[in-house]
């Protein structure tokens, strides 16, 4: 018999999986439930030996990226971009072995980052490709030790000051731009679309003066209706690419120039954070802008909810102050 009640002990399973000869396994269990279950898989994964423990894994971390790239990265659609920085993260920490990528070598390894002053959200970035890679060589197989960054967290971030431009602000920069850049800059300020949608727009996006997103962040289609003057204006031409002359060089150096307020490290992005800022100032539906913008949580798109007309208006006709006398 494999399995022998223990009486209050439990139950033990005493079993050799490979007859006789081989291992003998004996496992103790609360439940006989537990006990038959542990057997049957006993039983019935042996040639694989998965109770064994295997060695840790001495691959270096240059030969875990290759295989990442061969077996999954090349089919990503930001698999080329994540690549580079995955090759230049394992060239920062010296070409490792994946055994000496540790919680505490890679924190050491973050510290020195943000000490060089690299933005924390960067180094996250850094974070979260390798400890991602590290969990789809598991789950394809091919590296059977633990995610070795599993344990540690992301660096907090700051909460960053979301900048906007006012309708001045507007009319300046509308002002100072001219050609394809105007073009796109009306756009993404009248649908709330990143700069980089906006230049990959090909002419058969807009359609029944409604614009449709398809190389977007997430990779989820999103479609938003625009004016008929503005359909007409940026459909002019014949190429199938709407804005062939955009440059975001060019933009990013126009816009310091006529809206210096603008935060750092926004650029072309104010565009986005002004379209959502108007629009729930001029009344608009949080869930609504939800949709437009195309964030797959509401979460992302509560950071605008302030300038709502009616955000937290409560606190002005119930604070303890109202009929005090």
């Amino acid at each position: 018999m494999t399995i022998k009640s223990l009486g209050s002990g439990g139950w033990m399973v005493d079993v050799r999986p490979q007859g006789r000869t081989g291992k003998r396994i004996r496992k103790k269990f609360t439940t006989k439930a537990e006990a038959q279950q542990y057997e049957r898989w006993a039983i019935a994964t042996h040639h694989n030996k998965e109770w064994v423990d295997k060695p840790r894994d001495r691959s270096s971390l240059t030969n875990l990226i290759t295989l990442w790239w061969d077996r999954c990265g090349s089919t990503l659609k930001d698999g080329d971009n994540r690549h580079i920085k995955l090759k230049a993260t394992d060239r920062r920490l010296g070409f490792p072995r994946a055994i000496d990528v540790t919680p505490e070598a890679f924190a050491q390894y973050r510290a020195q980052r943000i000490s060089e002053g690299i933005a924390r959200k960067t180094v996250n970035n850094e974070h979260r490709d390798l400890k991602a890679m590290f969990n789809k060589l598991r789950e394809l197989g091919l590296f059977h030790d633990q995610n070795p960054l599993t344990e540690l967290s992301e660096l907090k971030l700051p909460q960053t000051e979301l900048g906007f431009l006012t309708k001045d602000a507007i009319r300046r920069v509308l002002s100072a731009f001219e050609g394809d850049n105007l073009k796109a800059a009306k756009l993404c300020l009248s649908t709330g679309a990143r700069w980089n949608e906006a230049a990959r727009l090909t002419r058969d996006r807009v359609y029944s003066d409604r614009v449709t997103y398809t190389e977007t962040k997430n990779g989820q289609h999103r479609t938003v209706p625009i004016t008929a003057d503005l359909a007409k204006e940026i459909t002019e031409g014949e190429g199938r690419l709407l804005f062939p002359d955009i440059d975001y060089d060019l933009a990013r150096k126009i816009l310091k120039r006529v809206a210096p307020e603008i935060p750092a490290g926004q650029a072309t992005h104010v565009f986005r954070h002004t379209f959502a800022s108007h629009f729930m100032a001029n009344g608009g539906n949080i869930l609504v802008l939800q949709r437009i913008l195309g964030h797959s949580s509401i979460n992302q798109t509560m950071v605008y909810a302030h300038f709502s007309p009616d955000h937290l208006a409560d606190a002005v006709t119930l604070n303890p102050l109202v009929n005090l006398d």
